[in-house]
Order: structure tokens, then sequence, then C-alpha cells
């Protein structure tokens, strides 16, 4: 059976580079049509139904604002 997860975004540290939405085997993430405070773009889940906890997005982000939890399912 596939884990399931879920993950949180920080979205006023998240600065758009889209490097989680890339690595994202999935599809779970795509970029936010409204800004932050700081003028970017965030990242958004929207399909954590999706989600297979694989921890890719939180790897490869440079501002370390992405979290990933393995939820039971």
């Amino acid at each position: 059976m596939a884990k399931k997860g879920k993950i949180t975004i920080d979205r006023e540290m998240c600065k758009g580079c889209r490097l989680c939405i890339r690595s994202c085997p999935v599809k779970v993430l795509e970029e936010d049509k409204e800004m932050n405070s700081t003028g970017s773009y965030p990242a958004k889940a929207v399909m954590m139904e999706k989600c297979i906890a694989c921890g890719n997005c939180y790897e490869v982000c440079p501002d370390v604002c992405i979290e990933v939890f393995e939820i039971e399912g």
C-alpha cells in the first residue's frame, strides 16, 4: 500500500523558485495565483490526496519552507 502524506508550505518564506513543483512525482503542487507579501508566487498544494510523502519537495527547497508529514491511511 502506498504511503499517504501531507505537506505544509510557509507562503511568506517561499520565493517561488518552483523547484518543489518540478520535483513532485505525483503533481501535488502548483504555483499559487496570489502573490505573497514579497511579490512572489509561492507554491501551493492542490492535489493533497495524491501526496505520497516522498519528501522530494522538502529536499529541493532552498528556503526550507516546506514540511512533509506521513499520515496513517
